[in-house]
Parts: C-alpha cells; structure tokens; sequence
C-alpha cells in the first residue's frame, strides 16, 4: 500500500484548567486536538493559527513548539491513505470571533485527565498527558 506523505500542525490549547478540543461530526465522529494540514507555502505556525479558527472560531497566542508524531491511517474526506506527521504546539486562546468555520466541528472544553480519555487517537493522547505532567511539575 502506499501512503501520502501529509504534513499538519495541531494545538494543545490551554485555558486555566481546560483545555480547548474539536468533535469532528465526520462519517467517524472524532475527538482531536485543534489543528490540521500544512497547506504549499504555508509554514506550521501559519497553518496552525488558520486550521484552530476555522474549526474552533478561536484566535491563539504564545505558541511553543514541543515535538511531533507520526501515524498512518485512511482519511476518508480525501480518499488516501496517509503517513501523517503531526507538529504538536502548545498555546492559549486569546478571542473567539464566533462559532467553527468548518463545518461538522464542534467546540469541547475538557480537564486534561478527561481529554486524555478521550482524544480518538493515541498520539494527541500521549502529548497531551506529557504536556500536562510537566505543567503540573511546573508548579
């Protein structure tokens, strides 16, 4: 089988003790962190700040680097197979400019320990439980 290279950047956003998810009400309802592909001549920032408003409405700031994954799995709404590599960034909501652009995308709100129970796939599940172990380290 082959597979298409596809590149994305995606978000753990923060909000005090919330974090910010999207529902993907798709053929395959999915929990996933904000965030999708690096379109040409896009950078990852760039994508990440243009795929979080469209399917959140959101507007983010203080964006930090702090790794990536890669998977492979069928994305149905292009018909490929792909071997994703996904930039995971962390960042805080600034201002919501109204509700997802994007359709079937739905806001969630949920405490890490619940997001890390219910993210669909086990990439943003292991950043996410990093991430915020090294928060709570933090403090």
């Amino acid at each position: 089988m082959a597979y298409t290279q596809r590149a994305g950047a995606y978000a753990i956003i923060a909000d005090g003790q919330y974090l910010l998810l999207t529902r993907q009400n798709a053929q395959v309802p999915e929990i996933q962190l904000p965030g999708g592909g690096i379109d040409p001549g896009e950078t990852p920032v760039q994508a990440l700040h243009r795929e979080v408003y469209e399917e959140t409405g959101f507007h983010i700031a203080n964006l930090r680097r702090v790794g990536a994954y890669q998977r492979y799995t069928y994305m149905p709404e292009y018909r490929l197979w792909a071997r994703k590599v996904c930039h995971i960034f962390i960042s805080t909501a600034t201002l919501r400019i109204g509700p997802p652009v994007e359709p079937d995308h739905e806001v969630l709100w949920m405490r890490p320990e619940e997001a890390v129970a219910t993210l669909s796939n086990s990439g943003d599940r292991d950043f996410v439980q990093r991430v915020c172990r090294l928060r709570s380290s933090a403090r």
